[in-house]
């Protein structure tokens, strides 16, 4: 992780961004060589980026519930006893 990526602001990342940073700052944590205030400071990030990452996916799992709510309601015609176009020609 960069200083640019740490110094950006979490809300201004795309979920793919926050998810890389998030992804690096496990690997390098479990490595388990950082010095105790880089590890902290890299830890704080993370929780930081985990928090957003699961709102962004409880708002992403609202709006597909509200969609599919909304699909559900929508009125399908019923065309099975209708007659067939064939039969009308005739």
């Amino acid at each position: 992780m960069n200083e640019a990526q740490a110094a950006r602001p979490v809300d201004e990342m795309s979920f793919k961004e926050a998810s890389v940073e998030l992804e690096q700052i496990v690997r390098s944590l479990e490595q388990g060589d950082l010095e105790l205030e880089d590890a902290l400071g890299r830890y704080a990030r993370g929780v930081e980026l985990l928090r957003s990452l699961r709102e962004r996916l409880a708002h992403a799992e609202q709006k597909v519930q509200v969609l599919m709510d909304a699909a559900s309601d929508v009125a399908v015609a019923d065309t099975t006893a209708a007659p067939s176009t064939a039969f009308i020609n005739e």
